[in-house]
């Protein structure tokens, strides 16, 4: 991979390139080796640095980045086949400028001075592309390098503090430190130096971050009534369910993501029959409907919370859809996606806000749906609200047998070490989990095998945590980072142009010495 130019096949350049940006998906679950996410990165770096050209750079980068897409995304080839590459090479060109500022900075034989840029500048350009793929319509920020520290306690607390932005930027910070180390002799110094501040940084934000004040508890339960056929066999058995946690003195009942496949004021029997189970266990019910409304046009993902008389008024509606899933974007130009995958027939709708709720026993709880757990900001604004638990109500049954459903269900973690609040993930088919307001897990998972319910007494807490204070820092200062380094080069560029041709500053002219010292006198 790092022979001289024009011994190398491109082909197994750009194989080995790809193949390179999909190792840090073992960080991820399933595996879940959180550990690996630190060293991932290193063979990618280590190939890009040793491109014989910045545009070679550049190809590296955007391989590189399709095989990390690709790598995240890789459960939805059953569905969506090959416009799954399509995808993963659209996003994975965002990764080209970052190869290309690899190379800037590391190629070569890098001073001192260059790595210690570099330790600061390419994390920061690895911000800015999650930043940019995050938007919704590029389908959101899923499989965020950061998300994969969710298991473990330090990192949760860092998130606090910077939400999964910092954590990225740090694992980014660390494989371009290891890099160093491996590859450039001279540099080894500023890169121990770089991962001993990384390390002191991280250690002292850790001691100084503040802890959620726990202040009390609620039992809430979540109902995963498994693979079922059809809407009306699913709701029995989520009746079934429900009937059986009577007696169990709970504050909240949670379903998950399309649990009622039909519009409440057009089946008042079915609300008849969630306020029956309300009444029988003392708990308002948070079910989601996927269905056409009868009050407006289009079909709503909507969380609508329903006590012992009934719907109660509150409805979520959800927001962010997922793209050639829920909806077709410009439909009359990509409808031929839905004879390739599995996206729906009809478009779904969009809600217009987000809603905190006000359940029974006096709790406000923030419902979010599907994929807008992997969302912060959304989080981040429930909570600001007032929110005191998050709930996602989810649906991966598609992707059964895949790493979709640990993948979803871990992102619940980063959500409420970021906030301090715990959050409740209920899914229809697991995985289900739910986490306390550090992020830690309470009790256990609700596997894909089960269809069953589970009881959890979730801590609350109390207080502000940075992360919800002052929001996404990291990524601005990421990209006050990149503004200041351009301009820099840029600097530098205008400088070594004008030298070349003369247009720039000359050094002052000195009058020729004799051989004695003496000033040479003008001939007459």
């Amino acid at each position: 991979m790092t022979t001289p130019e024009g011994t190398a096949s491109p082909w197994r350049r750009g194989l080995g390139a790809a193949a390179a940006g999909a190792l840090p998906v073992f960080a991820f679950p399933g595996p879940a080796l959180w550990w690996f996410a630190y060293v991932a990165l290193v063979p990618w770096l280590l190939l890009v640095r040793a491109a014989p050209t910045a545009r070679r750079a550049a190809y590296d980068g955007w391989l590189g980045g399709l095989g990390y897409m690709l790598a995240l995304h890789h459960w939805l080839l059953p569905n969506l086949h090959v416009f799954t590459f399509v995808i993963a090479a659209l996003l994975g060109a965002l990764w080209a400028p970052w190869g290309w500022l690899v190379h800037r900075l590391l190629a070569g034989s890098p001073s001192a001075r260059r790595v210690a840029v570099a330790l600061l500048v390419v994390p920061s350009g690895w911000l800015a592309i999650e930043l940019v793929r995050s938007w919704q319509g590029l389908g959101g920020p899923w499989g965020l390098l950061g998300s994969s520290q969710w298991q473990v306690e330090a990192a949760l607390r860092l998130a606090s503090v910077g939400g999964v932005w910092l954590l990225s930027f740090l694992v980014v910070a660390v494989n371009v430190a290891v890099a160093v180390l491996v590859a450039v002799r001279r540099a080894r110094v500023p890169a121990v130096a770089g991962l001993v501040a990384t390390a002191t940084v991280t250690s002292a934000t850790w001691v100084w971050s503040p802890r959620p004040d726990v202040s009390g508890r609620v039992r809430i339960a979540v109902v995963q009534p498994g693979v079922t056929d059809g809407p009306e066999n699913r709701f029995t058995r989520e009746e079934t369910l429900t009937r059986r946690l009577v007696d169990q003195d709970l504050d909240l009942i949670v379903w998950g993501e399309s649990s009622v496949g039909y519009d409440l004021v057009e089946r008042p029997d079915l609300a008849d029959r969630i306020a029956a189970l309300s009444r029988a266990t003392g708990a308002d019910i948070l079910v989601n409907v996927d269905a056409h409304r009868s009050d407006r046009p289009g079909i709503y993902k909507s969380s609508v919370l329903v006590g012992p008389d009934g719907p109660t008024g509150d409805r979520y509606d959800k927001m962010r859809l997922v793209p050639f899933g829920e909806y077709v974007p410009a439909r009359s130009l990509l409808g031929w996606a839905t004879s390739v995958g599995e996206a729906a027939g009809e478009d779904r709708r969009r809600g217009t806000e987000q809603v905190v709720m006000d359940v029974g026993k006096g709790l406000r709880v923030g419902p979010m749906v599907c994929f807008e757990s992997a969302f912060p900001d959304m989080s981040r604004h429930l909570v600001d609200e007032g929110a005191e638990v998050l709930l996602a109500q989810s649906a991966t049954s598609t992707f059964q047998q895949s790493w979709a459903p640990e993948q979803h269900a871990s992102l619940a973690a980063l959500r409420a070490a970021e906030t301090g609040r715990p959050m409740v993930h209920a899914t229809l088919t697991g995985v289900s989990a739910v986490y306390g307001p550090s992020g830690e897990r309470v009790g256990s998972w609700l596997g894909t095998e089960e269809s069953t319910s589970g009881v959890y007494d979730v801590p609350t807490a109390s207080g502000t945590t940075p992360y919800v204070r002052f929001g996404d820092w990291p990524v601005h200062a990421a990209l006050l980072v990149l503004v200041v380094w351009g301009a820099f080069e840029g600097l530098r560029t205008v400088r070594a142009r004008g030298d070349r041709d003369g247009s720039g500053p000359q050094p002052p002219v000195r009058p020729a010495r004799t051989s004695r010292g003496s000033r040479a006198r003008p001939v007459r």
